[in-house]
């Protein structure tokens, strides 16, 4: 009978092979650029519902050093990434709650959700840019509503 040994080198020559033989199958691509607008490290664990017939939406937003958002929320989940740069962002649930103040620099990713109002400011000396997917837009609405400032929260 084949020992241990003799039957895990057969399985990894087999997988060799196979995994070898999926790559010299693949098709190459032709006419397509592709550029990486941000990418970053989630530090949490997240889902998003999506619902038929809503948009997904993406921007690329800069801030100037000093510059901010707004008060506002969004009709879905937004994911933000963080290109270069650095901002602070203040946030509290939709009519009032703890004021929250989180800062992200290049690298970092965070989310808005639809519950919550926030603040977007640049507090680093360089513009700061971010990629931002927005879903659960409803078709052709807007990505953002502007809120009124909660008046406690330092945003």
């Amino acid at each position: 009978m084949f020992g241990k040994r003799t039957v895990l080198v057969g399985l990894m020559t087999t997988a060799l092979v196979a995994s070898a033989a999926a790559v010299a199958s693949a098709t190459p691509g032709s006419g397509e650029t592709r550029v990486v607008i941000a990418r970053g490290q989630s530090a949490h664990q997240f889902t998003i519902q999506q619902k038929k017939d809503n948009d997904v939406a993406t921007n690329k937003n800069t801030f100037e050093p000093g510059g901010f958002s707004g008060w506002h929320s969004h009709p879905g989940t937004a994911v933000f990434v963080i290109q270069s740069g650095e901002i602070t962002k203040y946030s509290e649930p939709v009519g009032g709650g703890k004021c929250s103040v989180h800062t992200f620099t290049a690298g970092q990713v965070f989310i808005e959700q639809p519950k919550d109002e926030e603040n977007i400011v640049n507090t680093g000396p360089v513009d700061a840019v971010l990629a931002v997917t927005f879903f659960n837009v409803p078709h052709g609405d807007v990505t953002r509503i502007d809120r009124p400032d909660p008046g406690d929260c330092p945003g």
